[in-house]
């Protein structure tokens, strides 16, 4: 079906032609007094005209809308003009004079009109340039959520398969040791009773030799003989052999719920998290005139000028130096707010200081290495190894009990600027995890083996996020272990020579991942998927012992090193700046 005039969208490309008598060629104009349509050449004839150059030609999309001819209800023969303002209702001339607008206020029927045609055209824009797309994003959003969701769930459940055969083989191991068990005990019970029929089948032996004495002393010839045997010993039969009854081994039967089993297999819980809502992204204004106004050239000429952006640098500079009171090394930096640090060494001692090198606070824990941590509100938290605890220092330096970690114990923490949540390096009796807890100190997740059933950790002694939301650990003796946010291995850096020793890492803005080698005495540089770009770091830039790495929110690189309580700061990313045009790339209209 055709659509009228007022009906075809202003964006849409359709063909129009002139409406001057005989001319076929394209419209591009319209005046708004003719109400015509009208190509280029027409229209500079338009404006020559003596009649018509003090008319309104305007670009096809500017232009007025024609008034609907509408016949007024009251007097049929006139055509409905004019609006009353206070009534707001269409009229004719005629109507102005009768009693019901007698006295009301007028306006030009077709001007309204326009006005409203365009407020339409404006919400149509809008519609179409933000409601509609935005709503399209969301949708993929969402789609990109559903995909994630299946690969968390598929994660999950290949977790508690790998923990059952974990639990089968372990249930099949103890159950084998009970059966030999119970055999030795069998054959040391069957070697008694064995060893007490045989010595009852040497006394019937006995007995029946015995007999066969008293039979040859009952001979007529022998009387002698057996008068001086009956005085003799021998004439004593010995005593029947002692016995014991076998007392054999009980089996005790445990009787096991499903919760117990539940508890050994591990447990689902859903956080208790309120969901955040989806970023709706704001609209911007939506103007559907062809030809921008003077002040909107203005604007948009201040919009387009810059947007900056990051880069690797060529060279790695050094901006500054701390010197950290209170330490003998530096084998932590967690930033805080408002231009403080805390920084740890390895005999325990954990220091807040400020930018001025004043020393703030001082604790003395447990120890560690990637061991604390600054949370989203500003609170450091730390592990305690020894009593298997998570503490919070809040910013008025009360230190409360956070999160117990049972039987694990707690050695790295990263605080996850993206959500808020808490990750945690624990071991327990030779094994590895890492532990996913919520803001509140809820735990929700745990990654402890890929999805072949291998484990993924030795000793998790530092640990961190990226952008991306993977969890990227240093593996002490092992390797840089990254999985997703869901608990899927993704890969594993094990350096560039044949040995690797990982200590401190962070991530940066651009999903860089820099992890300190204390083996090399170096800082590797590695990009989101685990590919190496550099060593960014070399003794030949002073480095000595690099064991912790930190990026702050202007990009700086901030490194601390064993032996010494200096903690250095470096710039290796450039920043630029481009135009938006430049950025976005040019834009053809047709």
């Amino acid at each position: 079906m055709a659509l009228s005039e007022s009906q075809v969208p202003p964006d849409a490309q359709h063909y129009l032609v002139c409406g001057t008598e005989d001319c076929e060629r394209n419209c591009q104009f319209y005046c708004n007094d003719c109400h015509q349509p009208m190509c280029e050449q027409c229209r500079d004839e338009h404006q020559k005209n003596t009649k018509t150059k003090s008319h309104e030609v305007v670009p096809y999309k500017q232009r007025k809308r024609t008034l609907p001819v509408e016949q007024c209800k009251i007097h049929p023969t006139k055509e409905m003009v004019l609006l009353c303002e206070e009534c707001q209702i269409p009229i004719c001339y005629k109507c102005t004079a009768t009693k019901e607008h007698r006295g009301h206020a007028f306006t030009d029927l077709e001007i309204n009109f326009d006005e409203k045609v365009s407020l339409c055209h404006e919400e149509i824009a809008k519609i179409r340039n933000y409601f509609e797309p935005t709503s399209q994003d969301l949708k993929k959003e969402i789609a990109g959520d559903v995909t994630e969701i299946k690969k968390i769930m598929d994660g999950i459940r290949t977790s508690m398969k790998t923990e059952a055969e974990a639990v089968k083989k372990l249930v099949d191991t103890v159950t084998s040791e009970n059966i030999k068990q119970v055999g030795k005990i069998e054959q040391s019970l069957l070697e008694t009773l064995n060893g007490q029929n045989q010595e009852i089948d040497d006394y019937i032996t006995y007995l029946n030799d015995l007999i066969k004495t008293f039979y040859g002393y009952l001979s007529p010839s022998n009387i002698e003989q057996i008068t001086s045997a009956l005085k003799s010993e021998s004439f004593i039969i010995r005593p029947i052999p002692e016995t014991s009854k076998p007392v054999p081994p009980v089996f005790t039967a445990c009787q096991h719920s499903k919760e117990d089993v539940a508890k050994l297999l591990g447990i689902i819980t859903v956080p208790n998290n309120k969901p955040e809502n989806k970023k709706i992204k704001p609209m911007e204004t939506v103007s559907t005139q062809l030809k921008p106004t003077e002040k909107q050239r203005k604007q948009d000429k201040e919009k387009s000028y810059v947007k900056q952006t990051l880069s690797l640098s060529s060279s790695v500079t050094k901006v500054r130096e701390y010197t950290a009171p209170g330490v003998c090394s530096v084998f932590n930096i967690s930033m805080g707010k408002s231009g403080r640090l805390w920084v740890s060494d390895d005999d325990g001692n954990l220091v807040q200081i400020d930018l001025q090198e004043n020393q703030l606070q001082k604790i003395q824990t447990s120890g560690g290495f990637g061991y604390h941590t600054v949370t989203q509100d500003g609170d450091l938290i730390y592990t305690d190894r020894k009593n298997k605890v998570i503490n919070r220092i809040t910013p008025d330096n009360t230190i409360t009990e956070f999160i117990k970690t049972g039987n694990w114990e707690p050695l790295s923490i990263h605080s996850s600027h993206i959500n808020g949540d808490i990750l945690v390096g624990m071991m327990k009796g030779g094994k590895a995890k890492v532990t996913r807890y919520n803001k509140t100190g809820t735990e929700i997740q745990n990654i402890q083996r890929d999805n072949k059933g291998q484990v993924l950790y030795r000793t998790p002694h530092y640990i961190t996020e990226n952008i991306n939301g993977d969890v990227c650990v240093s593996d002490w003796g092992n390797a840089v272990v990254v999985v997703d946010k869901s608990g899927q291995h993704r890969f594993s850096y094990t350096g560039q020579g044949s040995e690797f020793g990982p200590y401190g890492i962070c991530t940066d803005v651009l999903g860089h991942i820099l992890v300190c080698d204390v083996m090399s005495k170096t800082v590797h540089l590695l990009d989101q998927d685990g590919q190496f770009l550099s060593l960014l770091l070399t003794p030949q830039q002073g480095v000595k012992y690099p064991c912790s790495v930190c990026v702050d929110d202007e990009n700086n690189l901030w490194v601390g090193q064993y032996g010494t309580n200096t903690v250095t700061v470096y710039k290796y990313l450039h920043e630029h700046f481009i135009s938006i045009q430049q950025f976005l790339g040019n834009v053809c209209v047709l």
